[in-house]
């Protein structure tokens, strides 16, 4: 199982708690966690990539392992932690202003 935590706003959203369990079949990417994530829950289509070009939402970060991964390919593997499960995939929404 691929731990997943969101932020605040998608777990209201989504009525989950701050991490979500999900399967993947196959290698575990950012996309195909994504799609596991959306098909799980629907309501979170759209919210987190755009559904047309399916790039990452403005002020939404994805981290590892200690690591930002937001601007890696979407088909690169995740860590081995991630995949193991010892570790979460990381749904963080960005900080922004002056």
């Amino acid at each position: 199982m691929i731990r997943v935590q969101l932020p605040y706003h998608l777990r209201n959203l989504a009525g989950v708690g701050s991490e979500v369990l999900i399967e993947v079949e196959g290698p575990v990417t950012i996309r195909s966690v994504l799609d596991a994530v959306e098909a799980r829950y629907p309501v979170l289509r759209g919210t987190i990539r755009d559904q047309v070009t399916f790039e990452r939402r403005p002020f939404l970060r994805f981290f590892a392992c200690e690591q930002d991964l937001s601007h890696d390919a979407v088909d690169d593997e995740l860590p081995e932690a991630v995949r193991k499960g010892s570790e979460p995939l990381i749904v963080l929404g960005a900080i922004a202003g002056g």
